[in-house]
């Protein structure tokens, strides 16, 4: 059995690959970063590192890595004789790894298993996403292309912070980590993964993780920076701080309940596993790495606008998120691009441009004047800042 992943960062190694090494899979990584590529094809193991209560350590073997920007076809051959393919590049690159995926499609064998195709990003429905970059590509081959492929969404959840000095291709992780696969579109034969699980209905995991986990790490982030924390951990060991990542996780818990029909308790739980999981001071993990891009985290359908629109849609409380775009809103960084650019637009723009075109928010929806209200306060701080 042979898995391509796309993406041979840290995520690639120390959470897809290593589970695909475990399942038996002969591990092919493509990447563009040719130091790393390199890296990699230097040693023949590597070793994952799990740091925390619980923790060990695993070795993974039999894996190499292709350049895919010097040697596409390298990537397109492996492809076409793959039983499993995954990312973790990015949502906004997957329409970089679809050539090689509709080329490898049209070079395999029509008799073979159809390749079992998963995007594991931090999205909702990325493998969709990949898909429709697939299918728009192959445009009217894709008729004889489709009975070679599945697409299955997933959920994956696991922290891998910024590595240490001279780590090489091992990789630093925490010891939980949590793999959701939707069953139907593999039938009678899904992919060996141990430690995944198979579900009918992917939803509801998708936006418990993202709506807790990303809505979590993001607040801890923003709220440490202004806090004047280093790292996520010391983050949350400010009670202000806590205080304000649970009750924005409140939140999000009471959407889910609403819309999924979660029990309470159970997403109680599960919030205690999440923030016990931020405070694991073997994990490295900077309130500036968790922190960047605050633009795109700020986007409609993601971690902060995203769950508090459907609930305020639905009338439920909003405080608490709000209060974390507040604070994302206050994310200065001089070394990552988007944070510098928020801070131009907050500069350049009224408030109601702003939210509008930052957070896809239609003006009359009911989020629009809380949101609004934020943004002019920090345009208000920054004002008071030139004075």
């Amino acid at each position: 059995m042979k898995a391509v992943h796309f993406g041979a960062g840290n995520i690639g190694r120390g959470f897809v690959g290593l589970l695909l090494h475990q399942g038996g899979y002969e591990l092919v990584f493509s990447d563009v970063a040719a130091p790393l590529v390199d890296a990699i094809n230097r040693v023949d193991r590597y070793t994952v590192h799990e740091v925390g209560e619980g923790g060990r350590d695993t070795v993974v073997t039999g894996f190499r890595a292709i350049n895919s920007a010097e040697h596409p076809d390298e990537v397109i051959e492996e492809v076409a004789g793959a039983n499993v393919v995954t990312t973790a590049v990015g949502p906004t690159i997957l329409k970089f790894v679809a050539p090689h995926i509709v080329a490898g499609l049209a070079l395999r064998d029509p008799s073979s298993p159809p390749l079992q195709i998963m995007a594991c990003e931090n999205a909702i429905n990325a493998t969709d996403l990949l898909r429709d970059e697939i299918t728009a590509l192959a445009a009217e081959a894709w008729d004889a292309l489709a009975a070679r492929a599945v697409f299955a969404n997933t959920a994956v959840d696991r922290i891998v912070p910024a590595q240490p000095e001279g780590a090489g291709v091992d990789v630093t992780v925490e010891p939980f980590f949590e793999w959701a696969i939707e069953r139907p579109p593999f039938g009678d034969d899904p992919p060996n993964i141990p430690g995944a699980h198979f579900v009918d209905d992917l939803a509801p995991y998708i936006e418990r993780k993202l709506f807790t986990v990303n809505t979590g790490h993001a607040t801890a982030a923003y709220f440490g920076a202004q806090a004047g924390v280093e790292t996520i951990a010391d983050a949350l060991s400010d009670a202000a701080v806590a205080a304000r990542v649970e009750a924005a996780l409140e939140e999000t818990s009471a959407l889910l309940v609403a819309k999924h029909g979660l029990e309470p308790e159970t997403l109680a739980a599960y919030r205690e596993t999440i923030l016990g999981r931020f405070r694991n001071k073997g994990l490295p993990d900077t309130v500036w790495r968790v922190g960047r891009q605050p633009l795109r985290k700020l986007s409609r359908h993601e971690r902060f606008v995203g769950p508090a629109a459907e609930a305020a849609e639905r009338g439920l409380p909003v405080d608490g998120l709000v209060a974390a775009m507040g604070a994302a809103l206050a994310f200065d960084d001089s070394e990552d691009a988007q944070s510098v650019d928020m801070q131009r637009m907050l500069r350049e723009q009224d408030s109601a441009t702003f939210t509008a075109g930052v957070t896809g928010l239609e003006p009359g929806h009911p989020l629009f004047p809380k949101v609004q209200a934020v943004v002019a306060a920090r345009q208000a701080e920054l004002d008071r800042a030139t004075e």
